[in-house]
């Protein structure tokens, strides 16, 4: 036996180990013999005919139109009034803020293109919605007394309403979806840890996390918090309501019931935060203080609501409701204290006072989409149906397969290729 012949024997054999009576076992790479690793599941698969798929868009055609017609009939029975008042403290007359019911009106007519409105009986022509700025001093606390911009706004309901009645503000161009300002928070700070100065340094509410005079965590810290919407509402007095000299809104169950779970009452003390930018001017010189508190932001519905971010640029966000009286037939007036500022970044905002059906506030989208994939299934199943009636097709039929109508090009046709020097 040759050498080469000797090796590969060798390797052929067997090895032990001496310890051990038993051979060694080769490592295998190969799948386990199951259905699975060996792709034997069992599987259906369709085979698509006319028979199936015609019958398919109109069923789908048949169900989709009807659900759209009844979203879009859901979405026609809110009732709603939209006013755009950015433009209030520039455009509107200059009038009292503590307008005399009975005395005539200083207010003027709101331009249409910013007023939108729904109703089951149409606003007449002397109800158009009328507004009028004014200046005054407003308590926001017992010891915060600051001059603010008013803005009084004046409009009809032309029907009664029932509850419940919701009060939305809308602003427009606001993206609270951008990925840095949605990052920008503290959850931990949130849930009512004291967190400190390093670790909110630290953390995600770039750029808003330290107090560069007192080296202090801003409470709550952050870009969202920050730049909370903060224009105050009252509640609607009633100018010719019978019995009804306001309609009175509550801002409790504005959030959803889930979201106070989220947020906590502080560990922090009152010398240990300041409060951020936007907020300093609500509170004296010194900040935060043990005989005011802390914002306990576990009952604050509204800051709660400003922090769920929206997902457009245009967002609506519930700012007060009543969910028990009827907002009867009238003209009722608001005065709005005028704080945010939407003109630095080229916004609006709006009021709007709505109600809801089963399916939600007014949003005639999702049933036109319905109605428009329903039409469109009726269409190609109509046209597909006479296609197949007219001019039907073999099933299976390979002819209409483009490899089969191939002729064979005249270089290939011999069977071989004539090359110089070939002779016939």
């Amino acid at each position: 036996m040759s050498q080469t012949q000797a090796i590969q024997h060798s390797d052929s054999i067997e090895t032990q180990d001496p310890r051990s009576e038993e051979p060694k076992k080769t490592k295998s790479r190969r799948p386990a013999n199951t259905a699975f690793r060996q792709q034997r599941l069992k599987a259906w698969q369709p085979i698509l005919t006319p028979k199936t798929v015609l019958p398919l868009f109109f069923v789908v055609g048949i169900l989709f139109a009807p659900i759209g017609g009844l979203l879009i009939w859901a979405s026609s029975q809110v009732q709603e009034l939209a006013i755009d008042y950015t433009d209030c403290y520039t455009s509107a007359p200059s009038t009292s803020p503590n307008l005399d019911p009975s005395a005539p009106s200083q207010l003027k007519e709101v331009p249409a293109n910013k007023v939108t409105s729904s109703f089951k009986t149409a606003l007449a022509d002397n109800q158009k919605p009328q507004w009028g700025h004014s200046d005054e001093i407003y308590n926001y606390s017992s010891v915060v007394s600051l001059p603010t911009r008013v803005c009084i706004l004046q409009f009809d309901i032309p029907n009664d309403i029932q509850p419940p009645i919701l009060f939305y503000y809308r602003l427009t161009n606001f993206y609270q979806n951008h990925r840095r300002y949605v990052k920008s928070l503290d959850t931990n700070q949130l849930k009512g840890d004291a967190q400190t100065a390093d670790q909110i340094n630290s953390g995600d509410c770039t750029p808003l996390k330290i107090d560069p005079k007192t080296k202090k965590p801003y409470y709550p810290c952050g870009l969202i918090a920050n730049s909370m919407f903060n224009d105050t509402f009252d509640n609607f007095t009633a100018l010719n309501v019978p019995q009804t000299a306001f309609y009175n809104m509550t801002k409790t169950g504005i959030s959803w019931s889930s979201e106070a779970d989220l947020y906590g009452e502080t560990k922090y003390t009152a010398d240990q935060v300041v409060p951020p930018l936007n907020w300093q001017a609500r509170y004296p010189a010194d900040g935060y203080t043990d005989e005011r508190g802390l914002p306990n932001l576990h009952t604050d519905e509204a800051f709660q609501v400003w922090m769920r971010t929206a997902g457009l640029p245009t967002f609506s966000k519930l700012a007060m409701r009543n969910d028990h009286d009827v907002l009867k037939t009238g003209t009722y007036r608001i005065k709005i204290w005028d704080n945010f500022f939407v003109s630095q970044y080229g916004g609006t905002k709006s009021i709007l006072i709505s109600t809801r059906t089963v399916m939600g506030g007014k949003n005639p989208f999702l049933g036109i989409a319905y109605v428009v994939v329903g039409g469109i299934c009726i269409l190609l199943g109509a046209l597909f149906t006479a296609t197949h009636l007219i001019k039907p097709r073999k099933l299976g039929d390979h002819t209409y397969l483009t490899w089969n109508n191939d002729q064979p090009s005249t270089a290939t046709a011999t069977g071989r290729s004539i090359r110089p020097g070939d002779t016939a």
